[in-house]
């Protein structure tokens, strides 16, 4: 149960952190206050460093379940650990998610937009207004490269102590790129939370960051498997 409470509050902060920042002093922000897409970028990509030496040496700090999955497809992690491991991570990202509702509807002249509390998504009115196949392409792609920097510094030959901050700069990288296109999951539990609160859109669109993470996960756990987990440079 450790490992499992250790996910749901990796989860709960990454959500927090980066889609509280995103909401309350991102882009959108009119005041003093507003930090940009660098400053939501760095948001979720600390919130991982922080998190991989917080809960790491306890659950591995997965706190996604597209890492969870790639895990799994590439024999790292049991598949009872991998069940309790994504259904701790969906109930940290969906009370993270209330806890920001809760927040941002004490401010003046609230109202739930169609992709509040920094719900992912794409198409006309969202951003940067991409197209579904841009969303599909860039979620796949940014978590096989994403996943496969993961099993490249947390292997026997890697530098353990470094990996949390390679881990955490590669996501921060992620987000520049694609905050405009899909607001940047890479995650489901992450895009799951706001979306179950925002509904309308966000809910009707959140199957996308459900599969496309998984399937860039998978493709780069079998590329792991495949070409590099037993090879090492002399």
């Amino acid at each position: 149960m450790k490992k499992y409470l250790a996910e749901l509050i990796g989860t709960f902060s990454l959500v927090l952190f980066g889609c509280g920042t995103a909401v309350v002093s991102g882009i959108s922000s009119t005041g003093p206050a507003g930090v940009g897409l660098l400053g939501i970028s760095l948001a979720f990509g600390l919130s991982v460093v922080v998190m991989a030496y917080a809960i790491g040496p306890i659950s591995g700090c997965h706190i996604n379940p597209a890492i969870t999955i790639s895990m799994f497809a590439a024999g790292k992690i049991k598949s009872s650990d991998a069940i309790g491991y994504i259904i701790a991570q969906f109930v940290g990202a969906t009370l993270a998610s209330g806890v920001l509702y809760v927040i941002q509807s004490g401010a003046p002249n609230f109202v739930m937009g169609e992709w509040a509390l920094g719900a992912n998504g794409w198409g006309p009115g969202y951003l940067g207004s991409y197209n579904i196949t841009s969303a599909f392409v860039t979620e796949t792609v940014l978590t096989f490269l994403f996943v496969l920097v993961i099993f490249q510094t947390t292997a026997k030959w890697g530098n353990s102590n470094m990996a949390g901050l390679a881990i955490g700069l590669t996501l921060v990288l992620i987000h520049l790129v694609a905050i405009p296109i899909t607001g940047t999951s890479v995650n489901p539990a992450r895009s799951f939370g706001p979306a179950i609160f925002a509904g309308g859109k966000a809910l009707q669109q959140v199957w996308l960051f459900m599969v496309a993470p998984i399937l860039g996960g998978l493709l780069a756990a079998f590329v792991w498997k495949g070409v590099f987990e037993n090879s090492v440079e002399v």
